[in-house]
């Protein structure tokens, strides 16, 4: 686990590994080469997965990956929401482990400070930002560029593991029921 700063810009290897994404990579490697502030589309599901959650609970989700964790991949800032990459196949497997956790509906913990993740893969395409930073008007940046072509992706379990921390340090859950309030208490420690 390492807390070293992460790169803001992304590396020539790591805008290799971005390209290769997309369906014409040599063609996105020229549009960067041209236009290195240009955000582009690209496809989710072979080369990355993006989990996509409120730029708030996601800080706390990648504070529990690099703090306690395993570290994490590339991350990026857009429109307000936290772009966490990860390993192909965590879109189709996180959504079934937060069911299991009840992660919202009737009886789940889903309150406020757990937001719905998305979760963007096979067939989903993500916007990514720029290579070299921020954009003009700042609503999309790099936190940790990718450096390599063989970026450390978390799978769907790591994902899971950072969001249920994070979901406990904004919200104390219990894997209790509440307390019946209308119940009759009796102190059994003093026996005569």
């Amino acid at each position: 686990m390492s807390s070293a700063p992460r790169a803001t810009s992304a590396t020539a290897d790591g805008t290799a590994w971005l390209a290769s994404a997309g369906t014409h990579p040599r063609s996105t490697l020229i549009l960067w080469q041209e236009h290195p502030d240009a955000p582009v589309v690209l496809p989710c599901g072979t080369v990355f997965d993006v989990v996509s959650a409120p730029a708030v609970f996601g800080r706390r989700m990648l504070d529990r990956l690099r703090e306690e964790g395993p570290g994490s991949g590339p991350v990026a800032l857009f429109r307000g929401r936290m772009l966490l990459f990860a390993a192909p196949g965590t879109a189709q497997r996180l959504p079934s482990l937060l069911s299991w956790e009840q992660w919202g509906g009737a009886h789940g913990r889903r309150t406020e400070a757990v937001p719905p993740l998305l979760c963007h893969g096979t067939g989903d395409a993500v916007t990514v930002p720029a290579l070299t930073g921020a954009d003009a008007c700042g609503t999309s940046r790099w936190l940790a560029a990718p450096d390599t072509r063989h970026p450390w992706l978390p799978g769907p379990e790591v994902v899971h593991w950072a969001a249920v921390r994070a979901a406990r340090a904004a919200v104390r859950i219990s894997i209790f029921p509440p307390a019946d309030q209308g119940a009759n208490v009796y102190d059994v420690s003093r026996r005569r």
